[in-house]
């Protein structure tokens, strides 16, 4: 249960749990509230709270919505920004990146390319050899272990 602590806490909950999920083409009725925030809203999760932030196995990072392969664990470093970090996506294909001019600065999307879900913002103070900092929202993804 959810405790209401302001006004404005209670209606930012009811417009998730109360939201129409029919209006997406992926199949996005297993999401979770927080999910369906993060990917369909463009919301975002708390630093240092996602479950993939510390995650050190090998394998691959899917979008939480439609399955597609995003990024490889080997690309993965800790950034010390509190969202799971990647130098690079999985493919080309993988991402799609458009402008974000959201409270009030504008920076790069970065969005499931398959599905269009929402899944943080790249920005370019990564490590070589990119340069890339791609800063992902834990509740975007599923891992898939190479175990």
């Amino acid at each position: 249960m959810i405790k209401i602590v302001n006004p404005f806490e209670k209606v930012f909950w009811e417009s998730i749990m109360n939201k129409d999920r029919s209006d997406n083409h992926s199949d996005i009725g297993h999401l979770t509230d927080e999910q369906f925030n993060v990917t369909q809203e463009k919301g975002t999760e708390a630093p240092f709270t996602g479950n993939y932030l510390h995650n050190k196995e090998s394998g691959a990072y899917l979008c939480v919505c439609c399955g597609n392969r995003l990024f490889n664990s080997v690309t993965k470093f800790d950034s010390g920004t509190g969202w799971p970090s990647f130098y690079d996506m999985d493919t080309d294909e993988s991402v799609t990146i458009e402008s974000d001019h959201s409270q009030g600065m504008v920076r790069d999307e970065v969005l499931c390319g398959d599905c269009g879900a929402h899944l943080g913002h790249v920005f370019s103070d990564g490590p070589a050899p990119t340069g890339l900092r791609y800063c992902i929202n834990s509740l975007s993804l599923n891992f898939e272990s190479d175990d």
